[in-house]
Parts: C-alpha cells; structure tokens; sequence
C-alpha cells in the first residue's frame, strides 16, 4: 500500500516542482525527464512482466574473442578476455593495486605524489573546488613546478588539468580563477583545458542559465596521475570529496602502459576542449572545430576520432605485448625475465578502462556493462553501488529478468549531496527515494527480493558519492 501511494503522489509532486520553474527550463527539462520515465514505469509495470526473462536474449550478445585464448587465463577463471576487442587490456600485479578507504587517504595521497612527480602530472575532473583544502592543493602544484626549475638538472615537468567547462566557470570565484596563477607562471608547462558538451548552443546555450546548464551535458572523467602511478576514482577535487563524502578510489602503483594510456587519453579530450588563457579567455586548439560555435556534426566527428585513435592505438600496443609475454616461442620464466633485467612480477589482475562518450557515438562502458548483466548466470553475485539510483530501463530490465543475486548499495536521501539543499534541488532526493520504491515494488511483484537486495548507505555527517562502476564476482561454469 505505500508503494502504490508514492506512485500515486509522484505525478502531483512532479507538477508542483515544475510549476515553480517557468525561468528555469534546465532543470524543468530533467524534471520533466525524471517524470515521464516515472510515469511510464508505472504504466509498464503489469504489461511487461512477462517479458523479463527474454531481457537477456534481447540484450547485446558478447563480443567475439579474437585474439587466441590465453594459456594462464582458461575459461572460467577469467572469462573477461573478451573486452579487450574493445578497450586496450592491461596486466598488473596486484601488489600495485591499492583501494584506499577514505577522503583524507585520498587528498594526502595526492598531496604527496604532486610533490615527488618528476615528468607530468594530469588531472581530470568535473571541477577544482575554490576553497582553502582546493587552494593547498594548487600550493602543491606551484611548489613542485618551482623546484622543477630550480633544481641543479631541470626537469621537463608538465602539468595537464582537465575540468568541465560549465562547472569550472560556475561563479567569480570558480576553477579557473583557481588555476590562472598557475598558468601566468608557468605558461610553458601547465596546460588546462575546459571540455564544452557540443550539445549546448545556439538559443539553448543562452537562455540555460548557470548551474542549470550543466544538465545538458558534462566531462566526468575522475583521473588522477603522476608519474607512472594513477588514481582512478569518482571524486572530485573538491573539499567535501577530502573529508567527508564517501567514495571509491583505487592507486595503481608505478603502472607506466596504464600512466600513458590515461595521459593520451586526457590529452584527447583536451585538444577537442577550449584551452584556458592566462587572461582567463578561453581558445580552441588550432585545426579543431569549435565544440559550440561550431558545426556540432563535424566537431563530434573530429573527437570521436581523436580519442577513438587513442584507444585503438593502445589496444593495439596491448596486444602486441600480450602476445610477447604469453604467445611468445621461448617464453621467459620470471627468474629469467628478473635475470635478464625485467623485475616486474608476472601480472595477476587484469584492468580494463571502459570509455563512455555518448554524443561522440562511443558508448564502450554501456556495451560492456549489459553484456556483463546479460551473462551474469544462476550462482553468480553482482554488486552495483551508486549515490543516485536512476537505472535505465535496460538496466531494470537486465536485474529483473536474469538470475543472478545482486546486491544494491544506494546512499540514503540523507547523505543524498542534495539533502537539505535550498529550492526544488531539496525535492531531489525524494525523487530518488520514489524511484527506488517503484524498483523494489517491481522486484516484490516478481518475487524476486531474495535475489535482489537494495541496502541504504548512511553515516552521520557524510555524504555519499561511489557510483561504482560494474564489479562482479563470477563462479566458474561447470565443465
């Protein structure tokens, strides 16, 4: 009965807020997005239940493997060799792996490895907060760029920063005025690019005013790397994402095929974005289509080739180096590959970094992701966590039509980034919490809630940001 009267009240709920928005068509457009698919989920929810356990059959099938199987990786002990068709495949040992656990672990990490960096440090991230933990950070960056020249041998040291360029300008004081004295100073060696989704322009652009424009489209990339180590997360550099906003973070150590791939792959995107100036305007690199000014066809063209070219090229690399390693004639054993100067231990964990650029037609993450829920059989036990639950429809319908267990963390509406937010961004969270509802009312209906399991993350005085992407764990199939 509570289910179906959240059901009932959302479509009132939803008009209320969209009511208070005739200046504010950014926001009323994601609202007005986050009703209808409301409203068809609950239209659908009778009439497509029996179709659930074709979900699989109607989903993309997995991807050819067309390199030869490896010998170390037999069927069901690694059956992801399939994504490396796709993405480049990277073999590391899991001494190298570190998950950290904290937002201060985090933001001392960084810290520490700006100051040791000798050759380049690239950052990608939504934003650069404009705080004083934001402001230590950038001390940082300015300390290590001096002692580079200043040192007896000077180091070639380059810094490359990539942010969004809607959210980097959001305010006087944002991320641009952050970063200017980096770049007055040290012009030839800090490079920072602002990525302008192609998708906001003309009429569209002027009228969206700030914040709400940054519905339309954004640069997520959470990449952090110095040297030939990298920091792959979801958090921003921001000072709640340094103290008390919960997310993932994984250190891969002294990594250099990963360190390179990362930094072609930030470069990428850099040179399809807006360079920013030291007088803080803002240019296109030279050759390249405007992103907004532009033709929006040719543009995203353009980038699509320029980062599809990163990837094939290190898939190929990667490739060409499996097959040394594990398909060569003579293959080294690792006290021969130690003797012969390679102390490198032989690799144990596989990293595949999947690419999601969907208004540059590449969609690798969303392939790999419902192949992934598509072969997730009986026996096997998935894990999805996420700050804000808005799966897709074909997501949905991929967890209520397979039969694996899943278990779903979601972060509770109080420690929801909006909870207690000033105007309609305060209603968000009772937006997730009613489609939530609606997901689990259909999981009930199907009997499926031993299968399917939701769990709220809460901690006082936190806030939760780990939208982890896919991890699963399966067991191998039966011979």
């Amino acid at each position: 009965m509570a289910a179906a009267a959240a059901a009932a009240a959302g479509p009132v709920l939803w008009r209320r807020l969209l009511g208070l928005l005739p200046g504010r068509p950014g926001l009323a457009a994601l609202l007005g997005r986050l009703s209808d698919r409301l409203g068809r989920n609950r239209d659908r929810r009778r009439r497509r239940s029996p179709w659930l356990l074709l979900a699989p059959l109607l989903s993309p099938t997995v991807p050819q493997v067309t390199s030869p199987p490896c010998c170390l990786c037999p069927e069901g002990v690694h059956r992801f060799q399939w994504i490396r068709n796709l993405v480049p495949e990277f073999g590391v040992c899991s001494s190298h792996v570190r998950v950290l656990s904290s937002p201060a672990e985090f933001f001392e990490l960084m810290k520490g490895q700006i100051k040791v960096a000798k050759r380049r440090v690239v950052m990608a991230s939504l934003y650069l907060g404009t705080g004083p933990l934001e402001q230590e950070l950038v001390d940082c960056l300015e300390s290590t760029l001096e002692k580079s020249l200043q040192a007896k041998f000077p180091s070639d040291l380059k810094v490359s920063i990539l942010l969004d360029f809607t959210r980097g300008s959001r305010g006087r004081k944002n991320s641009r005025t952050m970063l200017l004295p980096l770049l007055q100073r040290f012009p030839e060696q800090v490079r920072v690019s602002l990525f302008h989704t192609p998708n906001l322009r003309g009429l569209l652009r002027l009228l969206i005013p700030e914040r709400f424009n940054e519905t339309i489209g954004l640069q997520h990339i959470k990449v952090y790397l110095f040297d030939n180590s990298v920091i792959l997360s979801g958090a921003n550099l921001s000072d709640s994402y340094f103290t008390n906003r919960q997310d993932r973070y994984v250190f891969l150590q002294d990594c250099p095929e990963i360190a390179d791939f990362f930094t072609e792959l930030v470069d990428a995107v850099g040179d399809v974005s807006l360079q920013l100036q030291g007088d803080d305007t803002v240019q296109v690199v030279e050759g390249m289509v405007h992103p907004y000014k532009g033709d929006r066809a040719a543009y995203c063209r353009a980038a699509n080739k320029r980062v599809m070219d990163v990837i094939n090229s290190a898939k190929a690399r990667q490739q060409v180096l499996h097959a040394q390693t594990f398909h060569g004639d003579s293959l080294l054993t690792q006290e021969d590959a130690a003797a012969a100067g390679d102390r490198r231990p032989a690799p144990d964990t596989w990293i595949y970094p999947l690419i999601q650029m969907k208004p540059f037609e590449i969609q690798i993450d969303e392939i790999v992701t419902e192949t992934l829920l598509t072969e997730a059989e009986r026996g096997a036990k998935v894990y999805l966590t996420t700050g804000y639950f808005n799966l897709t429809q074909a997501y949905m319908d991929l967890v209520l039509g397979t039969r694996a267990e899943y278990q779903i963390l979601l972060a509770s509406p109080e420690v929801n980034g909006f909870f207690g937010a000033k105007g309609v961004a305060g209603a968000i969270p009772a937006a997730y919490v009613h489609i939530e509802r609606q997901f689990y009312g259909e999981v009930c209906s199907l009997g499926q809630q031993e299968r399917v399991r939701l769990q709220e993350y809460w901690r006082r005085g936190w806030t939760f940001h780990a939208k982890g992407q896919f991890t699963g764990t399966w067991r191998p199939r039966s011979p």
